[in-house]
């Protein structure tokens, strides 16, 4: 039987008398909810829009005192306390929420959610691990983890932490930061090398491109007197990560000077710089030459560094150079004249930098101190980005 398509053009008119009722049952429904509600509300919500929050709170806090049962208002009182900064009055608004009698479970368990990252941004860090902790075993579970973890690392609780990683799963914390985590165990065993082998060789497990488990194995090897285990640690960094070769190379400059073998030292310190440039290879090839070689070999290194990658504290060593080599008095005062103002300037551009938060620090950090993110520091100086071509 084939299909009337008369009978759908007739039925049409109906489905579209049935929708226009529902909206206008909606529209009434709405209106009617839109009346009741103060006209504090509206302008919160135009304040929220118009980006001002301190009004928004003003006029929201007017809502709250004409109608003290809005709970959801109660909640986004407290969500832009916290995040203006104003974590007492974000835990009392949460507070008083838990303290309310009739208070839905539910509800009962976001309010303790918030309460918690409230005291977390607050720092009281052993509230913030209560109340999360009372969440394990709800549906806000998972959301809790996360902050717990956050907790441990703040508390350097990494036997903590690394359980917590593993309970949150691959989401939680990867390879890298699980190898961390062993790193910063290793490194509090300092009486106890072999656990802090054990804890370095599970971080390679972990993370195969660990730079920082290979420097710290190298670290064992030296200090338990094999200079040459050591060195093979170090320049296993070129495998993983050259970028890294950096921080590794004062050391493996400090170990061939300590085994009588400068000239290696110097040979392979000065092969790395030539296929990986940066600032603090150049600084520890520059000082090992000059002190082997002398400041005619130095200048030289520093010249040919300089033509290839222009950089002030290229220009600093340079000067160095030139002062040691200088001859008559005038010309080495004055050398260093220039050496003073060019170094003041170097001091300011040698710092690393955060790629996450881009907070600066003078010394290299695998976990930044303000945004907290894991091995977010490359290991190069701000000239470098900076200043190089």
């Amino acid at each position: 039987m084939e299909f009337d398509y008369w009978w759908l053009l007739g039925l049409l008119p109906l489905f579209f008398g049935f929708g226009w009722m529902a909206a206008r049952i909606d529209i009434r429904h709405l209106l009617q909810e839109s009346r009741a509600l103060p006209r504090s509300y509206f302008k919160g919500l135009n304040f929220l829009l118009n980006e001002q929050p301190d009004k928004a709170i003003e006029a929201f806090i007017e809502v709250v005192k004409v109608d003290p049962e809005t709970i959801e208002l109660h909640f986004a009182l407290g969500s832009l306390f916290r995040r203006r900064g104003e974590y007492d009055r974000a835990i009392r608004m949460h507070q008083n929420l838990l303290e309310r009698v009739g208070l839905g479970e539910e509800q009962k368990l976001t309010a303790l959610l918030e309460l918690g990252q409230d005291y977390l941004k607050a720092g009281i860090l052993d509230r913030a691990e209560e109340a999360f902790k009372k969440l394990q075993g709800t549906r806000h579970a998972a959301a809790a983890r996360r902050p717990l973890l956050e907790i441990y690392e703040l508390e350097k609780d990494w036997t903590r932490a690394l359980a917590m990683a593993r309970e949150i799963g691959p989401d939680g914390a990867g390879p890298r930061q699980m190898a961390q985590y062993h790193c910063e165990l290793a490194a509090a065993e300092v009486a106890a090398p072999d656990a802090a082998r054990r804890h370095l060789e599970t971080a390679l497990e972990e993370n195969r491109k660990c730079v920082r488990a290979s420097l710290q194995l190298g670290d064992l090897e030296k200090s338990g007197g094999n200079p040459e285990r050591a060195i093979e640690y170090w320049k296993r960094i070129e495998s993983q990560d050259p970028a890294y070769l950096a921080l590794a190379a004062q050391r493996l400059a400090e170990t061939h000077r300590e085994t009588g073998r400068v000239e290696e030292g110097v040979r392979l310190l000065a092969g790395y710089l030539e296929r990986y440039p940066s600032l603090d290879l150049l600084d520890t090839v520059f000082q090992l030459i000059l002190e082997a070689r002398g400041p005619d070999e130095a200048y030289k290194l520093v010249r040919d560094e300089l033509r290839r990658n222009p950089t002030l504290l290229g220009l600093d060593r340079l000067l160095e150079a030139q002062i040691v080599g200088a001859g008559a008095p005038g010309q080495r005062q004055d050398l260093e004249m220039v050496r003073s103002l060019v170094h003041g300037h170097t001091r300011r551009l040698a710092r690393y930098r955060c790629e996450t938060c881009g907070f600066k620090a003078r010394q290299f950090y695998w976990r930044c101190p303000a945004c907290g993110g894991w091995e977010t520091y490359p290991p190069r100086r701000t000239e470098e980005f900076e200043l190089t071509p």
